[in-house]
């Protein structure tokens, strides 16, 4: 049964990822490093990264200027930290600020908020089971909480599903979740798709973003089944370590970007 479910569940995602995923972006071989320093510069109202005497810019060939200091100089050690070559897919920071000024699907605020929508019907803790008994007790203490967290802090009332249905996910909560997010800048937005892709689930984006859960802990409630059944069936512990710290550095990538654009809209 858990089997079924699990392909059920993939196909679903699939079908979804296809058809809707915003940030895939595939690149030639590593460039090699060509500049000796970083530094960050103010610049008409915004800050600036250069390597070297060369201002960055962006994969569409934009400036990169941002409103935010702290984001720039994070920005900059990203580049700074590269060795012999830039490695752009562990930039996670520099990938997401790219893709917030570049707009490379020419995505409007309302197709990222519809996006994030859709994605509540298949979220990682709403699907739970209840024929192995440790199993569904560990997503009971583990997740239960977080939804319930959910549900107070947006008012909503959303609900687990213990068998191969989708949760049903109500226009009310649709309507006040889609609200909680247009209150938001659109690129604010590319940092929730970022922690939301990353995690798989709306629910721990949304509680690790608010400060709710710490990084490794989302990272780790979202990987909860993984873990479990590892403990059945053995774990490849590079690939396994190599994953959860990938969605680590992506989720923390995420939690920052959105922060520090919070500070930006409410200063």
């Amino acid at each position: 049964m858990n089997a079924c479910r699990k392909l059920i569940l993939l196909h679903w995602r699939n079908n979804l990822n296809n058809a809707q995923t915003l940030f895939t972006r595939s690149y030639a071989a590593p460039p090699k490093r060509f500049y000796k320093r970083t530094s960050v510069l103010f610049n008409d109202g915004k800050y600036e990264v250069t390597l070297d005497h060369r201002k960055l810019k962006t994969p569409s060939g934009k400036l990169f200027a941002i409103k935010s200091e702290p984001l720039a100089i994070a920005v900059a050690t990203e580049f700074d930290h590269q060795k012999e070559y830039i490695e752009r897919a562990k930039m996670h920071l520099s990938a997401l600020c790219f893709t917030a000024i570049d707009n490379p699907y020419n995505q409007t605020k309302t197709d990222l908020v519809n996006y994030l929508i859709n994605y509540v019907a298949t979220d990682t803790v709403l699907f739970q089971y209840d024929n192995e008994k440790d199993l569904h007790e560990l997503q009971c203490n583990e997740w239960d909480p977080i939804i319930k967290w959910f549900n107070e802090r947006y008012e909503t009332n959303l609900k687990k599903t213990m068998d191969i249905t989708t949760p049903q996910i109500s226009e009310e909560d649709k309507s006040k979740i889609s609200k909680y997010l247009m209150s938001h800048e659109e690129d604010v937005l590319h940092g929730f798709v970022f922690a939301v892709d990353t995690l798989k689930s709306l629910i721990l984006a949304f509680a690790t973003i608010d400060q709710r859960l710490h990084v490794d802990k989302a990272v780790a409630l979202a990987r909860l089944e993984e873990e479990y059944q590892s403990k059945f069936w053995g774990r490849v512990e590079w690939s396994h370590d190599l994953n959860q710290q990938e969605s680590q550095a992506r989720l923390a990538a995420a939690v920052l970007f959105t922060y520090v654009r919070f500070v930006i809209d409410f200063d």
